[in-house]
């Protein structure tokens, strides 16, 4: 159980299965939060003085400390998310392998670049150096409490910065293990700081002067933050929900489609943002879709850890959203193929298959996140594309079709499509992930990933000079001539 340390203000983390509570964490007034950046912000310098290879050594270390004790970290997600331990074993192990990618590959992707100055500036030197932005804070969800702030953290520590990490209040005790773990191998302090607390903890990170700030949640907070770090013109990465849409053409081999889809929607008691919630079938075989679905549903259950296929729903309020989303569907014209209202058992939520639902219905609309998936017939994959971007959301898609998958693909309106498979995009550790739309914008992951917590600083130097002057109080007619000519003969292609 954590302390509380120098506050004397505390809040309590609960066993979502069972209510009791797990620990006890400090709150972090606004003061201690700027106090911590304060030390974050000295300790940049010389953490960026390491260099990529200095930086690379501490981070393998770190992933080897991680793996190395997977078992502590996962019983830990265990008890703070309810999710059966297997499961915080693969997310651990995603995490480690996007610290090592992270670790390696940054000085190449950082590396100065060199830049054509042009006919007009031959002479001279033009470069593009990449440089660590200082402080990075981070604002973590309860869902993934280890990979999903992992896919920041260890990007803005290799490029070169410190990271003040917010876990979230339902996920307080594995942020500090994050903390703990890293100064088992750290070269010195305040490289990388958690703090707890609720909102306000939140609020007092966006305001407390970071120089970026990566944030994790739903739309709605995604705002708030966005406004709070406004005031000091403070830059963020938002990874917010969706709405994520499946397409099954009729060339789909059905079985890896229902297997996959299945497991998307209800893993994690379908708390992902990224899992599947409305799912497109060509109605051909749309019938043979369901049936396969429903054949499955009927072999997975929820429980606690040890007993169920996935847990109970980590964040107690969640469950009215599910019952409503459940009962709009029905109201507005949707059927039943598997399950019912009764399937809501807080904190438990079984297996729902929703078919026939309306566009128009919450239940299609808005981000669910609970174990529910709608089955809805189209009648082309024009139809399913057409229905898939209609959405306000647009985060990842699944496409499943022997021949259509990326013409398919290429017309969705979303950062991440995984083709044949479902959730591959987060597990690739160079490709970006991120949204469009409400689901955010900026990317976490990949070169684009490293990229984001730092800036780029134009070098132009002088190589040799030349009897033209374009830039001085000295320019004669016959330059301003010169320069005309040149942009007629080379139309205008001067860079």
């Amino acid at each position: 159980m954590a302390t509380t340390s120098r506050s004397t203000k505390a809040f309590n983390s609960y066993n979502p299965t069972t209510g009791e509570p797990i620990g006890t964490y400090p709150i972090h007034s606004a003061k201690s939060v700027a106090e911590i950046v304060g030390h974050a912000r000295h300790a940049s310098t010389a953490w960026a003085g390491l260099g990529f290879s200095g930086r690379k050594k501490v981070l393998l270390a770190w992933s080897n400390y991680i793996i190395n004790n997977v078992d502590q970290i996962a019983a830990l997600i265990s008890l703070e998310t309810g999710k059966p331990v297997s499961d915080a074993k693969l997310e651990a192990s995603m995490a480690v392998s996007h610290i090592g990618w992270a670790a390696r590959h940054a000085e190449d992707i950082m590396r100065t670049s060199y830049r054509a100055p042009g006919a007009l500036m031959a002479n001279m030197s033009a470069t593009v150096e990449r440089s660590p932005l200082g402080v990075v804070g981070v604002i973590g969800p309860w869902n993934y409490p280890v990979f999903t702030p992992v896919g920041s953290i260890a990007y803005a520590l290799a490029a070169g910065n410190t990271v003040v990490f917010k876990p979230s209040e339902y996920a307080p005790g594995v942020g500090v293990w994050l903390e703990e773990s890293f100064n088992t191998v750290a070269p010195f302090a305040d490289i990388f700081t958690t703090i707890t607390g609720a909102a306000e903890t939140g609020n007092a990170l966006c305001v407390s002067g970071v120089d970026k700030l990566s944030f994790t949640g739903s739309t709605k907070t995604a705002k708030l933050v966005a406004a709070a770090c406004a005031t000091n013109l403070t830059p963020i990465v938002a990874e917010c929900g969706g709405k994520d849409p499946v397409i099954v053409a009729a060339d789909a081999n059905l079985d890896r489609a229902v297997d996959a889809t299945m497991w998307s929607a209800m893993a994690n008691a379908g708390q992902s943002c990224i899992g599947a919630e409305r799912v497109y079938v060509d109605e051909r075989v749309a019938d043979l879709f369901i049936a396969k679905a429903v054949a499955l549903a009927e072999n997975i259950h929820a429980g606690a850890p040890g007993d169920g296929n996935y847990g109970p729903a980590t964040m107690p309020s969640q469950i009215s959203v599910i019952s409503s989303h459940i009962k709009a569907a029905i109201k507005d014209g949707g059927e039943f193929a598997y399950g019912s209202l009764k399937s809501v058992q807080a904190p438990f939520v079984q297996p729902v298959i929703l078919v026939d639902v309306p566009e128009s219905s919450a239940a299609v609309r808005e981000e669910t996140f609970g174990p529910i998936i709608i089955i809805n017939r189209v009648a082309s994959m024009q139809e399913a594309i057409v229905l898939s971007n209609a959405s306000s959301y647009g985060l990842g898609a699944n496409v499943w079709s022997k021949r259509q998958g990326k013409r398919i693909a290429s017309q969705l309106h979303c950062g991440m499509v995984a083709i044949n498979s479902t959730f591959s995009f987060a597990a690739v550790p160079s490709v970006p992930f991120g949204g469009v739309k409400d689901s955010g914008y900026g990317r976490v992951h990949g070169p684009e990933g490293l990229l984001e917590y730092t800036y780029p600083r134009t070098v132009v130097r002088t190589r040799f000079n030349i009897p033209l002057n374009f830039l001085s109080f000295k320019r004669r007619s016959k330059d301003d001539k010169l320069v005309v000519k040149a942009t007629k003969l080379l139309k205008g292609r001067l860079g």
